[in-house]
């Protein structure tokens, strides 16, 4: 470990970083507004509709076109500067709230829309993953990678409990156009406070460059196994948030109870970021890796038992708290990826990210079919359990 990442930061220093502010509060703009919409538009389609599969693919049709992006385009993340891409990015998001919430669209027609412009998604954060390397130093940067996390994670929580109220308090068209107020004042805020910079790249084919470029990456030493490392964890987590309705459902807790379990996940993620972050030194977080990691798979597996309330609550409490082994990741990672294709390894990592937290809750949402759903989220741990003792050496090198 560099000795800059070997001296502990604070969060005090991370905020006083004036392009991770513009950053910061872009983020916290556009994933809300991301999650306002999808519920919005989730809203729009089961009133034109009234079909169940058109709804569910129109409230998830904004994540899983990323793979697309990741795949194809992510060169363009190097290839131009972050300031371009970032304003840009939110700037065509704008543009599709209007067009949403004016043209008057057909439902199909909704819907490429809006999977149109989430392919960008990679690139965007890919740029702004450029920006946080750039601007951010030693552990300065780990605590930095951490809070932009967290501020998606919380923008997820209060987006997906805003949405269905402002769609029925303002309408879907009235929200629709607020999401997109919100997305360009983010293109504003990246535009005004990200520094300029020119990137020169030779001129090709995109896709070429993209597909060439992530080759490269999963070929170099330890990025295959550092993306795995924090990819696959994410498909348990959201595999076991995804079955809390109907578990909470079928052991007849009322909705207040169910509410308490659906922020709990959140609710543990931000405590263990904030308590790893703050308590431990740098080389301590990189030892705590595999630890967390057990922590983050192994309370759900006395869920098997049927446990009372306050038991579960604390299970998904101590399953979220987990996350924080990412924490002991950032340094390894920004040290793994070639400085070429820095852009390009964030955005392969975030589109792998979010497909597996898409295909988690698929594969074990058909296990909850054949399966009691108290054996399905134990299984759900011990697989998370087995997963981390076999991704992770015992101690870090």
């Amino acid at each position: 470990m560099g000795d800059e990442f070997a001296v502990k930061a604070t969060y005090g220093q991370v905020f006083a970083v004036a392009q991770f502010r513009a950053l910061f509060a872009a983020r916290l703009l556009g994933v809300l507004s991301d999650v306002v919409r999808s519920v919005a538009l989730a809203v729009l389609v089961h009133d034109r509709t009234g079909s169940p599969l058109l709804t569910a693919v129109a409230f998830t049709i904004g994540f899983l076109p990323q793979a697309a992006g990741g795949l194809f385009l992510a060169a363009m993340a190097d290839r131009f500067a972050p300031r371009t891409l970032i304003a840009t990015g939110y700037g065509v998001q704008a543009a599709v709230g209007l067009l949403l919430a004016f043209g008057r669209l057909p439902v199909g027609a909704c819907l490429l829309l809006v999977a149109a412009a989430a392919c960008l998604t990679p690139v965007t954060t890919g740029a702004a993953a450029r920006v946080l390397a750039a601007v951010l130093a030693g552990d300065v940067y780990v605590l930095g990678r951490s809070l932009s996390y967290l501020v998606a994670v919380a923008a997820q929580l209060v987006g997906m409990a805003a949405g269905g109220a402002l769609a029925a308090w303002l309408g879907v068209e009235r929200t629709m156009l607020l999401t997109a107020g919100a997305h360009l004042v983010a293109a504003v805020l990246s535009a005004l406070f990200l520094a300029r910079s020119e990137v020169v790249r030779p001129r090709g084919s995109i896709v070429r460059d993209t597909v060439r470029g992530n080759a490269a990456l999963l070929a170099a030493p330890g990025v295959a196994r550092l993306i795995a490392v924090q990819c696959l964890p994410a498909a348990f987590l959201a595999a076991g948030g995804s079955l809390i309705i109907p578990y909470a459902a079928e052991r007849g807790f009322t909705p207040a109870e169910t509410g308490v379990l659906l922020a709990a996940i959140s609710a543990g993620m931000l405590i263990g970021d904030v308590v790893v972050g703050r308590a431990f030194d740098p080389r301590t977080r990189e030892r705590l890796v595999r630890p967390l990691l057990l922590v983050m798979g192994s309370p759900l597996i006395v869920l098997a038992a049927d446990p009372p309330h306050p038991v579960v609550v604390a299970a998904y409490v101590f399953t979220g708290t987990g996350s924080a082994y990412l924490l002991g990741l950032q340094r390894r990672y920004l040290a793994a990826v070639p400085e070429a294709l820095q852009g390009q390894g964030f955005a392969l990592l975030n589109m792998t990210t979010m497909t597996v937290q898409g295909v988690g809750p698929l594969l074990f949402g058909l296990a909850a079919e054949h399966l009691p759903l108290n054996h399905t989220l134990a299984l759900i741990g011990a697989t998370s359990t087995l997963t981390a003792l076999l991704l992770t050496p015992p101690h870090p090198h």
